[in-house]
């Protein structure tokens, strides 16, 4: 019974890894890359954003809630997890460990950028629009810390991605996995490039 729980609660996992955390980041890095157009142009998407009805609704629930069970059971999934690196050094060995290291990265990131933003939003010693990214992003310290946190983010998805097609049974020949992977890559070198490129806008104005 207990090993059909486990699996079931790493099914559910996978699933919302993919969606709906995985399509959240993608759309939170689109929207921000508004700011590659100017000021104005981010503010507008963030407004409309945030006039979405039951906004509070669907960030409880389609958000913050998957992302809170995904995160407990990834870190619980990370301490007992027996990585092979040293032992079997191939391609996807190295990939279930960088799994786990941008997870935990991404969970520390993301805490923090809850905080300077949504927390101090709620808390009314901010605004949600370009400036005050500007002024996070200002730092070059957190510039950095930042890019990282975004490049680990979207690794992350894009692994999280492969594993998904494949324990879901989409893809299961040698070849399908080979083409998941190139398309992985892929998603991976875009994603990362419109999220950087609006870190690069924000903290610099081009």
């Amino acid at each position: 019974m207990a090993e059909h729980r486990e699996y079931f609660y790493r099914r559910l996992h996978s699933l919302l890894g993919v969606v709906p955390i995985g399509l959240f980041l993608i759309l939170h890095l689109v929207v921000n890359h508004f700011a590659v157009y100017g000021e104005e142009s981010f503010n507008k998407a963030i407004d409309f954003m945030e006039s979405l009805p039951f906004l509070l609704l669907l960030e409880i629930f389609v958000i913050y809630l998957p992302i809170l069970f995904h995160a407990i059971l990834g870190v619980y999934i990370v301490f007992i997890a027996k990585n092979n690196v040293r032992r079997f050094g191939f391609f996807r060995n190295w990939m279930f460990y960088l799994q786990r290291i941008t997870g935990i990265i991404t969970l520390v990131f993301l805490a923090w950028h809850v905080f300077e933003t949504r927390v101090q939003i709620a808390l009314g010693n901010v605004d949600l629009n370009y400036s005050l990214m500007q002024g996070i992003l200002d730092n070059p310290a957190m510039f950095w810390f930042y890019v990282i946190g975004v490049v680990s983010a979207v690794f992350h998805f894009s692994n999280g991605l492969w594993g998904f097609l494949v324990s879901w049974g989409i893809a299961q020949s040698p070849r399908s996995q080979k083409i998941v992977t190139y398309f992985t890559l892929i998603v991976f070198l875009l994603v990362s490039y419109i999220g950087i490129r609006s870190l690069i806008a924000f903290a610099y104005g081009v």
